[in-house]
């Protein structure tokens, strides 16, 4: 079974008194996601979005790797084309100086926001176009200056703070394989190009310094709970949210509620349904069942779990049930694979 790790963004709920409330509760799950074992704790660049609390994502970071100790810490990610590289990489250089190599650098082209937030941030229109650029000129100031160079990340020389591609395409995907660096798909939220884009990142992968083999990590949706049908309830705060999307509306996180189809119309529901297909949801043994299909599917070497669950008690408890679920738990080729070592 692929290591678990956790992308957060900071949900701002309809009850909360102030983004300090959603802060609090992040760094409260990166500690109890430490404690289960997870491999990283990410949070993601998002702009103009009243229910997304991470939009300066150093800053959470930072908040976030103040109160763990061994879990590794990044962004999921930081959109490149927002910034210039020198800026990110003296804030991860900072960061790896304060919190040292447990900080990860997850990078996306897309602008995490609208039209409006964009011109806000005084982001280039061709910026997206320079982003291959962006991410070796990046590489570079992350990595060991050389001789005359005229412009040193400080902090961030000589941190080589590991860099991570993330995407929803082939484009992404081509990139990773071409730099030879992991590669992260969002099939959470972008489900239908990640079989393809798996293919092109492993068949066009180019070892390097950083990697020596395609390392490859996916987002996948898991609500977890006690039955299928109070694992089905508490995912209705994620297919709001996702609905909301399609209205363009940005609301605050909403409390599950018993029958979706009275918030939904009949148009909405086969594109949410869709954009949710990589998912796990139900008791542990339906969730079990469900990330082992996946995995053997995927052969990802990471799931990037997705809880989008409003009750905080109730999302510490799903992540227990998932660890739990997969467990000592291996997917039919790892048998394979364990049998044929054994027959050596």
């Amino acid at each position: 079974m692929p290591e678990l790790s956790f992308l957060d963004l900071v949900r701002i709920r309809q009850d909360d008194a102030s983004p300090r409330d959603a802060l609090e509760r992040a760094a409260d799950l990166a500690q109890y996601a430490e404690q289960l074992g997870f491999r990283r704790y990410w949070v993601a660049e998002h702009h103009n979005m009243r229910g997304i609390g991470s939009a300066a994502t150093s800053i959470v970071i930072a908040h976030i790797a103040e109160a763990t100790s061994t879990i590794r810490i990044g962004s999921g990610g930081i959109m490149l084309p927002n910034h210039s590289p020198l800026l990110i990489a003296e804030q991860f250089g900072t960061l790896a100086a304060l919190y040292g190599d447990r900080i990860d650098l997850g990078l996306g082209r897309a602008p995490g926001t609208d039209g409006y937030a964009s011109r806000a941030l005084r982001r280039d229109p061709q910026a997206a176009d320079r982003f291959p650029q962006d991410v070796l000129e990046l590489q570079a100031l992350l990595g060991d200056p050389v001789p005359d160079q005229a412009v040193i990340a400080t902090p961030g020389a000589g941190t080589h703070v590991p860099i991570w591609i993330l995407g929803s395409s082939l484009f992404g995907a081509r990139l990773a394989a071409e730099l030879g660096l992991p590669f992260g798909f969002a099939s959470h939220f972008a489900p239908q190009g990640l079989d393809a884009a798996l293919n092109v990142y492993r068949t066009y992968f180019k070892p390097s310094e950083q990697l020596a083999a395609p390392y490859a990590l996916i987002g996948v949706i898991v609500v977890a709970a006690d039955t299928d049908a109070e694992a089905k309830r508490l995912a209705t705060t994620a297919q709001m949210a996702s609905t909301n999307i399609l209205r363009d509306a940005r609301t605050l996180s909403l409390p599950p509620i018993d029958n979706i189809d009275d918030y939904w119309t009949p148009q909405e529901k086969p594109h949410v349904l869709e954009r949710m297909t990589c998912s796990a949801i139900g008791s542990p043994e339906t969730v079990r069942e469900r990330l082992a299909a996946i995995a053997e599917r995927t052969q990802a070497d990471e799931f990037m779990i997705v809880s989008d669950i409003y009750d905080h008690e109730a999302r510490k408890h799903s992540l227990g049930l998932t660890v739990a679920a997969t467990k000592n738990y291996v997917t039919p080729s790892e048998v394979e694979g364990r049998e044929k070592i054994l027959a050596l």
